[in-house]
Parts: structure tokens; sequence; C-alpha cells
């Protein structure tokens, strides 16, 4: 089991900080990072997936018997290759070192597990997003993670491409992948996060289950978000 963890970790750009400071240690379960627009959500990610390098601080990777910890992302806007659904799936693997046999097994098996088997010869390009954003859970899952990043994954998806993007990240976490994600959505919070930690101006106010964390919040911050008002 791979574990991820990040001290007094920073991240500067333009004068302005970004991160300030944050120390978490992953869990096992389901993560969610929540805070509203320009939080920093998005940054910390990246900054744990090694897009972005940081400015201070120690982003520190453990897995067991010395095994590489295996990563993926996917992002809000995923990036389609001009090429089929399978083909997305199977050059990703191919990147990856999987030979071309166990690719092509690799990526059925994803396809069919993000219901879209029978689309695996359409152009990735032409699907909808809904579809899009499944086909870039099954290309992520097809690498077999042992954790997945999630940047705001049905942020500009109607509510049934969300459940249905949202069965699937469901899927991948029971299969064994750890699911870090971002959202500022209240509703997805609940249904996806078993840890919620709630970020505001690049600080970490507040972690907690996210029972504990909806039904008492201990940040003022927090508290006024899940209401609807923003204090800052």
């Amino acid at each position: 089991m791979a574990h991820l963890s990040v001290e007094n970790l920073c991240y500067d750009i333009g004068g302005r900080r970004i991160i300030d400071s944050i120390s978490i240690e992953f869990s096992a379960r389901r993560s969610v990072v929540l805070g509203p627009n320009g939080a920093g959500k998005s940054v910390l990610l990246r900054l744990c997936h090694g897009l972005l390098v940081p400015t201070a601080g120690s982003i520190c990777w453990r897995a067991d018997a010395n095994v590489a910890v295996r990563q993926a992302m996917v992002f809000q806007r995923p990036v389609m290759l001009r090429r089929s659904a399978l083909a997305n799936l199977t050059h990703a693997l191919s990147l990856a070192g999987v030979g071309a046999s166990e690719a092509r097994e690799r990526a059925i098996t994803a396809l069919r597990s993000a219901g879209l088997e029978a689309l695996a010869h359409r152009s990735a390009r032409v699907l909808s997003g809904g579809e899009q954003q499944r086909l870039a859970l099954a290309r992520a899952w097809a690498l077999r993670p042992d954790i997945l990043f999630l940047d705001e994954p049905t942020a500009n998806l109607d509510p049934v491409a969300t459940r249905e993007v949202e069965a699937v990240i469901d899927a991948i976490h029971r299969a064994g992948t750890q699911v870090i994600m971002t959202t500022h959505n209240l509703g997805q919070a609940r249904r996806m996060g078993d840890d919620i930690l709630f970020i505001a101006r690049g600080r970490l106010l507040e972690r907690a289950s996210a029972d504990h964390f909806f039904r008492a919040p201990k940040s003022a911050e927090a508290a006024a978000f899940i209401e609807g008002e923003l204090p800052w």
C-alpha cells in the first residue's frame, strides 16, 4: 500500500503564496479536498503529482517492500488524442512500458469497467463530455495506479453524467486505488469523501471525516462555506 504525506508545503508564484505551509498525511481512504474557488485545491494536487515544484516543504511517497508508487491524474478537461477510445488507452499503456498484447487486454477491461466498451472504436474526440471523462478515468485505471488524483472531475458535467463518472471513481476505489480529489461541490463531497480536507487562501483549515465535517465544522470559514457564505 502506498502512502503520501506533505510537510510544510508552500508554493509561490508572482510574489503570491498559493499554498501556505500545508502538512497532511493522506489516508488510504477517499480524500476530498474541499474549498472555494481560488483556495489552492488544484495547485495542491499538481504539487503532489509532481507537475509543479514546491517553493518549500517536502512531499514524501512510501510503498510496501520498496516498490515504486504508481500514480495517475485526471483533470477537469481531459486531453484526448486524435485516436479511437481504445487507442487512447493502449497508447498510454505503451508509454508506460506495457507490451502490445497486455495493453490491449487491459485497455478493453478498463473500457468495459467504465461502461465504454461499445465505444471502443469511436473517435475519442467526438464523445460527449461525460464519456470523455469516463474515458480519461479508464485510461488512468488501466495504468493500475496506487493513487489517483482527480481535479474537479465533474465540474462541467450535467447531473446524469456526474453520477456516471462518480460510479467509475467508486469502482476504481473499490478495486484498491487510493483516490484524492478536489471539488467545490458540497453534495459531491458528501457522496465521495471519507476524509474532508478544507482549505482556504492556501491554508489547511480543517480535516475531519465527512460526517463530522458537515455536522460540526470546527472553523468559522468551513461553517460559512457549508452555508454558502464566504467571509473573505
